[in-house]
Parts: C-alpha cells; structure tokens; sequence
C-alpha cells in the first residue's frame, strides 16, 4: 500500500513540475487534463504526507522514550506517543478508503428523472416533493440546476420531471439515489384521515460528452411534431416538438418544453446520450453486480429503496437499515446524513471485499 502511495506522491511532484512548463500551459487540453489529474490525487498526497510525519513522530517520541528522562518528560513523550499512534490508525483507515478504485463518473455532473409512479395523483406530488428536496440540496452544495422537461399535473404535482445538475462530485453524492421512493401520508384529499401509501421513481444518469460515446447520425430517428399542451397559437402553428430514437437500444427521448426546434433537439440530445450511456454502463453493471454483493443499490431501478413517513417524521433507506425521524430536513433538502452514510456503507463493504481476496 505504502508504495503505491509513494508512486502517486511522486506522480504529484511531477504533474506540478508540468503544470508550471509553458508548453504544457500553452496546450489548453492537456493542461485541463492535468489540472484534474493533480486536484484528484492532492488529497491523498496530503493524506499521506501527514501520515509520514505522524510515523516520524512516533519514531522520534520512542527514541526519546529511551533516554533517562525525568518523570515529567517522560509523561509527556509517553502521552504524545499514543497520541500520534491513535492519529495513525485514523491515518491509515483514510488511506485504505482513498485508494479504493475510484467510479470514473464520480465527478461529472447529472440528468436526474423523477416520476409519479403508483397512486395517482398522490403520487405525483410526492414527486414533486423530490423534486424540491433535491433542488434545495443542490442550493446548499452550490450546484446548478436546469429544467430540461416538466409534465405538470392539474393539482401541482408532476408525472414526469428531468433536471440536470452541474457542479462538483454531483453523482458521487447522488448516485444512489436511483430506485423507487415510497411515501406515507394522509393525503389533502382524504376526508376520513387515512394514510395511504404512493410511490415515485428516481432515476440519476452522469451526463455523458460526445467523447465518451459515439452516437452516429445515421443510428437517430428524428421525428417533428407540433406540441401539444399549454403555449396557446404558438403550438398549433410551429412543428417545434422532437421526437429522437436511437435504433440500436431503442432509446427514445421526446421534447417540447421550448418554442425552437434546435433548442428542443439540444436537451433531447442530452438526454438521449446519458440515457444510452446508462443504458450501455447499467448492463455491464449488473453483470458486475453478480458476482458482487456490495451495491448500494445503483443498479436496480425498480428497488424500494426508501420510505418517507409523515405520520412519525421518519425516513428509513432499506438498504443500508438507516432511520432517522428527521423528515422534515431532509424534504427540506438536508440530505447531507444519508448521502454521508451511504457513501460510508459502500466503501466499508467494498474494503470489505478487498481484505478478503
């Protein structure tokens, strides 16, 4: 483990020394491509760094140990001692986790698909509840987010709604979000205060560049229609709405959210190309999950994954065992507990796996 954290410091040395040559500064791509490389590995050299200092500290406190100190020196070496070792085991815990094989699509950003899926109109707005938490989320980690298309119900809620969200480490924080929500609640329509139980869907997609997958012109139907719905003359007089198929999975994205034809086929396309690459990286994901028993739950989209109850404020993620009675922060978009914790499960099992290769 320590020489491969010695081969990564030394890596680091090196991309600063070519961060700083003005060929390498002159050549906008590499230099990006470098830039992340060296933002990516600083935390583990930082990591590591501190944990040869702490060793040398360990070293230096046992050699004074074996002087003939007074008593209250030697207390004070002795105490420093196992200060330093306990800083240790934490240090070498933190390492393990950062030299976990790192999901590639961690830091890109997300096109997230939230549906009303069982109990009609109840469901739909608990969709829309989703929808504003995780907006709210997005607020507090400073992200981005952008409508690409919204299918409102007559009361408010939402059969459908995609959104992206830019910024930093986005689906590594909301990566396992994808599954089926349940909700418990007596809903505004309920004359008698009964709790019913409805159910909406997530799916969390990493947007996927044009470099990452190859989708040709000739394998996209392209289909032009008028919109239907609200936008008054607007839609009975312009061919605006796109229809896009990709032939070979059968992939298809439709959009009419906006008055221009391009507009509408550009967030098609964004759609389109993250919904194939999901497509393409879930297959090879499920064939790895089979012999893997570490999943959090990403894969699997029609996995009850959670259960947000009102009558007790309380939120349980089934697959983790985690419940918190704190329903009303996190729909207020304080999610940062269960991200946190599953994030801490996935990387315990997959250490877990590691140890017993």
């Amino acid at each position: 483990m320590y020489d491969q954290m010695q081969a990564i410091e030394d890596r680091y040395e090196e991309l600063g020394e070519l961060l700083s040559d003005p060929a390498v500064i002159s050549d906008t791509n590499r230099f990006m491509q470098l830039s992340k490389e060296e933002a990516n590995t600083r935390e583990i050299v930082e990591t590591y760094r501190r944990y040869k200092k702490v060793v040398e500290g360990i070293s230096e406190a046992e050699e004074l140990l074996g002087e003939n100190l007074d008593a209250e020196l030697a207390e004070m070496a002795k105490e420093e001692l196992a200060d330093l070792k306990k800083e240790k085991e934490v240090l070498e815990d933190e390492i393990k986790i950062l030299l976990l094989p790192k999901d590639p699509n961690d830091d890109k950003n997300i096109i997230m698909e939230i549906r009303g899926a069982a109990g009609g109109d109840e469901a739909a707005l608990f969709a829309g509840d989703l929808f504003n938490m995780y907006q709210k989320y997005a607020e507090g980690q400073g992200w981005r987010t952008e409508v690409l298309e919204a299918n409102v119900t007559g009361i408010g809620g939402y059969k459908e709604v995609i959104m992206m969200i830019t910024g930093d480490n986005v689906y590594s924080k909301l990566k396992y979000e994808s599954g089926a929500h349940r909700v418990q609640r007596v809903p505004s329509t309920e004359s008698q205060g009964r709790i019913h139980t409805s159910t909406s869907t997530v799916v969390v997609m990493p947007e996927a560049e044009e470099v990452e997958i190859d989708i040709a012109d000739k394998d996209i139907r392209t289909d032009i229609y008028h919109a239907s719905g609200a936008g008054g003359q607007h839609v009975n007089k312009t061919a605006s709405a796109v229809r896009l198929t990709h032939i070979p999975t059968g992939v298809v994205v439709a959009m009419q959210d906006e008055r221009s034809q391009i507009k509408n086929r550009e967030k098609a396309m964004k759609i389109l190309r993250a919904r194939v690459y999901d497509k393409i990286s879930s297959e090879a994901q499920s064939e790895y999950d089979a012999s893997r028993k570490s999943a959090v739950g990403t894969g699997d989209r029609s996995e009850r994954i959670r259960t947000y109850n009102y009558p007790q404020n309380r939120v349980t993620d089934h697959r983790i065992g985690l419940t918190i009675q704190k329903l009303d922060q996190i729909l207020a978009g304080k999610l940062d507990e269960v991200v946190d914790a599953l994030i801490l499960y996935d990387q315990t099992k997959k250490l877990e796996e590691l140890q017993n290769v």
